[in-house]
């Protein structure tokens, strides 16, 4: 069975999942990169070091961003948002994504490529020390779809 999601999975989904896809695009060139990030029911926050996805997002800011939780291919959850990049400039506005970036649930387990680094998460008292750039993105408009094999939707709440 195939479904739309309703607005409340939507959101459930875009706090439990980790890690999304930000899909930019700007002077004929799109791009697409895994992001970590964390939903506050408004934005999308996340972190990143100075490179091609910044550099596009600053030259246009409207972005694309993708979850999903596909537990196989006959029973997944998919939720795509059109939103805008804002670049967190002030440091009381870095403080509040770096609180809200480490305040994320962390999984309990973790394999030798997705583990813990010193660079994530980031040590919230001394945010002058976390090199790269702090962002948001405002979600302007959220879609989701899922597949169920036995008719009925695996989203647990």
């Amino acid at each position: 069975m195939f479904g739309k999601m309703t607005p409340e999975e939507i959101d459930i989904l875009l706090k439990r999942q980790l890690i999304g896809h930000i899909g930019c695009h700007a002077d004929g060139m799109t791009y697409v990169v895994p992001t970590s990030y964390v939903y506050d029911g408004t934005y999308i926050y996340a972190h990143s070091l100075k490179g091609m996805k910044i550099e596009i997002m600053r030259r246009n800011p409207k972005v694309c961003f993708q979850v999903d939780d596909t537990r196989n291919l006959a029973n997944w959850r998919s939720v795509i948002c059109q939103g805008e990049f804002e670049e967190i400039m002030e440091e009381t506005n870095k403080q509040d994504a770096l609180h809200k970036l480490n305040s994320r649930a962390l999984p309990v387990i973790n394999s030798q490529t997705m583990h813990l680094s010193p660079e994530w998460p980031f040590d919230a008292a001394e945010d002058e020390r976390v090199d790269g750039i702090f962002f948001r993105i405002k979600l302007l408009e959220k879609t989701g779809r899922f597949e169920s094999a036995d008719g009925g939707y695996f989203f647990a709440t």
